[in-house]
């Protein structure tokens, strides 16, 4: 269930970018996700489940699904990895649909994840948030045969990854971005052939006035750091962000904020959990951090 993958590396590049260039130096190889003990893959288990279950009781057939990876708590940020759980998928019922950077190939490739081990993509697997967006029917059709169709869905994939991908450049693309693209070609195509389909789909995005998520640095001498991780890049954000010190990147805050102004009707629950207790909120408003209760959410024990 293990993947080396540096789409789910996001978080610790821009991170490592705040700590300073020792940090951003460790950056320069993939790494494998960490070994999850069996009571470990056991709350996962549940976890995916209780998600399964709420979907199935929704009656969707897609669902925007985002997971907390790796800590962005310094930019303010929960959700570093998003995708699509598809139960018609052809690697089994609700597995996501997502980008990811082969480390071995070098390049980035479309891959199909059980949710089970979509969630084992954490660093923190003692304590894990889910987001879940189910939009409203018309709209969720579209994107569904959008994500299914291999074609379509490979023509938006970029050659060249960037964690820190500019949300409207063509000349990387992080994982994010690439699920943005998505819903653009599902939304507001078909696209024409006298173009390529990425630059549609920016267009599109910009038309509809889509933005990123704005990850400030301290100060500019800190873009420099970008020199000690193959995952980072400058040259495709616009001199007057660079200016400062300011990357506008694809996250799932903001596709998420995106999609709630596009599709007012859709809906969204959280689930969050630690090693005994699992939290599900329905709403839009977040569980606040450290998985804490509040009135109205459902909390579950964990076996």
């Amino acid at each position: 269930m293990r993947r080396r993958a540096a789409g789910l590396l996001l978080a610790g590049c821009l991170a490592a970018l705040a700590a300073g260039p020792a940090a951003a130096a460790s950056l320069q190889s993939c790494t494998d996700s960490p070994e999850l003990s069996a009571a470990q893959q056991n709350v996962l288990l549940q976890v995916s489940q209780r998600v399964r279950t709420e979907l199935e009781r929704r009656g969707a057939d897609v669902a925007l699904v985002s997971r907390s990876g790796l800590a962005l708590s310094w930019f303010d940020m929960r959700y570093s990895h998003a995708g699509l759980a598809l139960r018609a998928s052809p690697e089994t019922p609700w597995a996501v649909r997502q980008l990811y950077f082969a480390c071995d190939e070098q390049q980035p490739r479309l891959f199909d994840q059980g949710l089970t081990a979509f969630l084992m993509g954490t660093l923190e697997p003692e304590l894990g948030y889910l987001s879940v967006v189910v939009l409203p029917r018309d709209a969720a059709r579209s994107l569904e045969a959008e994500a299914l169709d291999a074609p379509k869905a490979l023509s938006l994939l970029g050659g060249r990854y960037s964690a820190n991908a500019y949300a409207h450049g063509l000349v990387y693309q992080n994982c994010n971005q690439w699920l943005a693209e998505l819903m653009a070609s599902a939304w507001g195509g078909p696209f024409s052939a006298a173009a390529p389909p990425r630059e549609q789909a920016q267009r599109w995005l910009r038309q509809q006035g889509y933005r990123g998520a704005d990850f400030q640095l301290p100060a500019r001498p800190f873009l420099w750091l970008t020199a000690f991780s193959p995952w980072l890049n400058r040259d495709d954000h616009p001199p007057e962000q660079l200016a400062q010190a300011r990357f506008e990147v694809s996250m799932p805050a903001a596709i998420e904020a995106f999609v709630q102004r596009l599709h007012p009707q859709a809906e969204r629950f959280e689930v969050c959990h630690t090693k005994s207790r699992m939290v599900l909120r329905q709403g839009w408003t977040p569980i606040a951090d450290g998985c804490v209760a509040a009135e109205g959410d459902e909390v579950t024990e964990l076996r």
